[in-house]
């Protein structure tokens, strides 16, 4: 059963909203302010149905908390504002689509089945700690932290994605640690997943490589947030 999170103050629109989709067959949460969003979040999820207009924050801090989280269940928007800047600004903070109010029921069902069909495309995701890895494309993002800057020096936005720039081993340790996110993942067993044939007994490059894989993370090797070293074992990427 898909488990949907409807966030929303309004019960005049949060009820019968609850009822149709427990019609449709999925198990609902309502929540109806963005901490009690944040918390039920904690839950594994499929879908986030999130109005923008919360009495304690604004649905779009509560997107970006979400992605900087790492959580990357679809969100879908529900919004009174009518503004494509505001809409367009909604998109940027990390929602996947967005319905506005007033809303016909039949097709916020239809936007919800269509973002569950896209996020069961998407459950070979990887993701930990705000970074996340596609291995259908072969492309992974880390998501931004207060005071991060692209490589440029520009300042960049809290909870937006940046894509990373891995080489191809870069790559192949990303996805084996991201695999196991959590545990720690021994010397050898990486060394024979990313190295294969070409591994001859040495780990030194693997020490090489975790070191600039740190680096693209922007990680921090004497107070790590995504790699940790586990002397005389391996390594380990961290959970949230």
């Amino acid at each position: 059963m898909k488990r949907v999170l409807l966030v929303e103050d309004d019960s005049a629109i949060s009820e019968p909203l609850a009822r149709a989709l427990t019609r449709e067959g999925y198990e609902v949460d309502v929540q109806r302010d963005g901490a009690g969003a944040l918390a039920a979040t904690r839950r594994t999820l499929d879908l986030v149905v999130l109005d923008l207009g919360l009495p304690d924050m604004d649905g779009l801090d509560v997107a970006r908390r979400l992605r900087a989280d790492g959580v990357a269940v679809p969100v879908l928007v529900l919004t009174a504002r009518s503004d494509e800047v505001d809409l367009v600004v909604g998109l940027d903070a990390g929602a996947d689509d967005y319905v506005s109010k007033p809303f016909r029921l039949a097709e916020l069902l239809a936007r919800v089945r269509a973002l569950l069909r896209r996020g069961d495309a998407q459950a070979l995701q990887m993701a930990a700690r705000g970074v996340r890895l596609d291995p259908t494309s072969r492309r992974a993002w880390r998501t931004a932290r207060p005071g991060d800057s692209a490589e440029d020096g520009t300042p960049l936005e809290p909870g937006t994605e940046v894509p990373l720039s891995l080489a191809a081993k870069e790559y192949e340790l990303l996805r084996v640690l991201l695999r196991e996110a959590g545990t720690v993942v021994p010397r050898q067993l990486i060394m024979e997943e990313v190295w294969g044939a070409e591994w001859y007994g040495s780990t030194k490059t693997l020490d090489m490589h975790v070191s600039w894989l740190r680096r693209k993370l922007g990680d921090d090797v004497g107070d790590p947030q995504f790699i940790t070293t586990v002397r005389g074992v391996g390594f380990r990427f961290e959970r949230d």
